[in-house]
């Protein structure tokens, strides 16, 4: 396994862009990495249209060259529907995480992603960043929903959208929750059991492990972990346990 681990004195300048779902945890960990000039984090809900994505990482990666002198990029974001696939730099070293999504990021460890998704197939996940960003699925979202479509198509209509709208819901049957320790609230906790409830879902707490996402802003990154590209090349996804792949493409 290749690896390439940094002292604090040999860091590059390193400047973020994450997903605003990561937003606390990034900072968090971040906080006393003096090698780290600046934190971009993008809108939620990016993944759901995977050329918007692309297109703003990629200006961002730009506007980050043109405007920092940071060496390297780190890209808080796995392959996210393949949104992700095709970004490059300029002049700096990126560095990407091995990992479909955020949730492996949280978890710690795409194996144990992996693993837990084959055993509980259904799983639709929260985390603190997930809640705050955006209504997830649950009462909340239903009524806000049902609101503005009563409002634009009245009554009737509204009941059939909801039926087509809420339809994916029956692919789910558990609500897992997920934390680093950051942002975690007893709150945020019972929201979820009230989401997980109302939807007819099993709830679960997971634990999440931070040494991941450590690693990636501490500059430990291993080739089973990560992803380590030159200036100009771009990554793609693999379809295999690697996730994803560097290429000059």
């Amino acid at each position: 396994m290749n690896k390439i681990s940094l002292d604090s004195d040999d860091r590059p300048t390193t400047a973020v862009i994450s997903c605003s779902v990561l937003e606390a945890e990034i900072e968090h960990f971040a906080a006393n990495l003096e090698h780290i000039v600046r934190i971009e984090n993008l809108e939620q809900g990016l993944h759901n249209e995977p050329t918007k994505l692309r297109n703003q990482l990629q200006e961002a990666i730009e506007r980050i060259e043109e405007e920092t002198p940071a060496e390297t990029i780190l890209l808080g974001y796995g392959l996210c529907s393949r949104g992700t696939e095709g970004v490059r730099t300029g002049r700096c070293r990126m560095i990407v995480p091995r990992a479909h999504d955020c949730i492996t990021l949280l978890l710690g460890c795409k194996r144990r992603y992996a693993e837990y998704v084959a055993e509980h197939p259904g799983t639709y996940w929260y985390s603190p960043g997930w809640n705050k960003h955006h209504v997830p699925p649950g009462p909340e979202r239903h009524e806000k929903i049902y609101r503005e479509y009563r409002e634009k198509y009245g009554e009737d209509d509204a009941e059939y959208l909801m039926e087509t709208a809420e339809g994916w819901f029956s692919s789910y049957e558990r609500a897992a929750y997920v934390d680093l320790g950051v942002g975690v609230t007893d709150e945020d906790l019972e929201y979820t059991c009230k989401c997980a409830d109302w939807l007819g879902w099993t709830f679960d707490h997971q634990h999440g492990d931070p040494d991941l996402l450590k690693a990636l802003l501490e500059g430990r990154w291993d080739s089973e972990r990560f992803v380590v590209l030159r200036p100009g090349q771009t990554f793609r996804m693999t379809g295999d346990e690697r996730v994803i792949e560097a290429t000059d493409a």
